[in-house]
C-alpha cells in the first residue's frame, strides 16, 4: 500500500514537471477557436507528426479536462520499455491500442470501455505517424465510435510544429512555439457514410493549420 503511494505521488510531481517543460520547449499555446473548454464528454481528434504529440495535446487541455480525458497510444511503441511502460500509464492514464491484434480482437473495446465509464478521448485518426503538411487518411475508428456515441462531441484538433520539438531519430527535444487550435465540434450526419465522414473530419483538421 505504501509503495502504491509513494508511485502515486511520484506519477503527480512528473506530470507537473512534464507540464512545466513542455510550457518552456513550446509555449503550449492552447487555442479554444471554435469551442471553450467545457467540461462535456468529447473526442479530440487531430493531426499526428511525432510522438510529442500525445504529451502536446495533453498539455494543452484545462487541469480540469486532463483528469477524464484518456490519449489512444499504440501499445508496441510506448510500453517497449518500463519507464514508457509506467510513463504513459501512470502519469497520461492512455488507453492502450494494438497495431499488430490478432483477427479475432476488437480495437476499439478499450476506447468503447473507456467512453462508457465517462471518459474523453484523444485520438489520432491517422493512425500512424505523417510527415507531411498534411494529414495521412483517416481510419473508421472515428466513424465507428460517433456511431456507437452519438451524443459525444467530435472536436477536431491542429498540432502546430510539435514535429519540430522532436524530429524524428531525435532524443533532445528543440525549443519551438507550439500550440493546439481547436475547432467546432461536429458529429455524423444523418445517412452519412465512412468515407464521407472521415474525409469532412480530415478536412475539419486541416482547415484548422491556417486558423
Amino acid at each position: 500500500m505504501m509503495k502504491r503511494v509513494v508511485l502515486d505521488w511520484v506519477a503527480v510531481l512528473v506530470s507537473y514537471f512534464l507540464l512545466g517543460l513542455i510550457r518552456i520547449l513550446t509555449g503550449s499555446q492552447a487555442r479554444w477557436w471554435g469551442c471553450p473548454p467545457k467540461a462535456l464528454q468529447r473526442i479530440y481528434f487531430a493531426n499526428h507528426q511525432s510522438h510529442a504529440d500525445l504529451v502536446m495535446i495533453w498539455a494543452a487541455l484545462p487541469k480540469e479536462l486532463r483528469h477524464n480525458t484518456r490519449a489512444v497510444a499504440a501499445r508496441d511503441y510506448w510500453t517497449r520499455t518500463p519507464f514508457k511502460h509506467w510513463l504513459t500509464s501512470a502519469v497520461f492514464n492512455v488507453i492502450y491500442v494494438s497495431r499488430d491484434r490478432q483477427a479475432s480482437e476488437d480495437p476499439l473495446e478499450p476506447l468503447i470501455e473507456a467512453m462508457s465509464n465517462g471518459d474523453s478521448l484523444i485520438l489520432f485518426p491517422e493512425g500512424t505517424r505523417g510527415f507531411a503538411d498534411e494529414p495521412q487518411a483517416f481510419k473508421a475508428g472515428l466513424y465507428n465510435l460517433a456511431l456507437k456515441f452519438p451524443e459525444v462531441e467530435l472536436v477536431p484538433a491542429w498540432i502546430n510544429n510539435v514535429q519540430r520539438v522532436m524530429p524524428k531519430g531525435e532524443v533532445v527535444p528543440v525549443p519551438v512555439l507550439c500550440s493546439v487550435t481547436f475547432g467546432v465540434p461536429m458529429q455524423v450526419l444523418p445517412g452519412e457514410d465512412c468515407p464521407t465522414f472521415l474525409q469532412r473530419a480530415r478536412l475539419a483538421v486541416l482547415a484548422l493549420r491556417d486558423v
